[in-house]
């Protein structure tokens, strides 16, 4: 724990202290901190083992289990390409591949800048606009191969802004 600072104790020790009357707050407090600095290292489960007595190894198990749930930080943009039956059958894993040529990671990995994280999605309920890419909420229907680079190029543009 010696890596958090002071003011992330204090706020962790905050959320924590939100749902102390609850019968099973574990999933609320891990999403509330996962919203709040959009991953959950170890040694912030090993924090909210200290202040809930609920085992470390309990709280990896949630944090690994559910994909919201990260253990590194993402990008700035998350580019989420769906492999659900529909966008697959009509090539979505040649768009996953292109970002990832594109971006230099593979999906579950972040570039080098912070800006991107690439993930494969099982299924966005998008399979009318198959294939299709969700970046950080913003869905793009029917995606292409040859529309990934213009894409990214749109992001990048963007850089830092918010």
């Amino acid at each position: 724990m010696a890596h958090l600072s002071s003011s992330a104790v204090k706020q962790i020790t905050e959320i924590v202290k939100r749902y102390e009357n609850e019968k099973t707050p574990l999933m609320m407090i891990l999403s509330a901190i996962q919203s709040e600095y959009g991953y959950i290292p170890l040694d912030v489960q090993e924090l909210v083992s200290d202040l809930t007595g609920i085992p470390v190894a309990e709280i990896y198990g949630v944090v690994t289990f559910y994909s919201f749930f990260s253990l590194n930080p993402k990008g700035k943009y998350v580019v989420g390409v769906c492999l659900g039956t529909a966008c697959y059958v009509k090539g979505g894993q040649s768009i996953i591949d292109k970002f990832s040529e594109i971006l230099g990671v593979k999906p579950g990995q972040t570039t080098a800048d912070g800006l991107f994280t690439l993930s494969a999605l099982r299924c966005i309920g998008a399979c009318s606009i198959a294939p299709a890419v969700s970046i950080n909420g913003k869905v793009y229907p029917k995606m292409t191969v040859g529309k990934v680079q213009e894409v990214v190029d749109e992001y990048r543009k963007l850089g830092g802004a918010n």
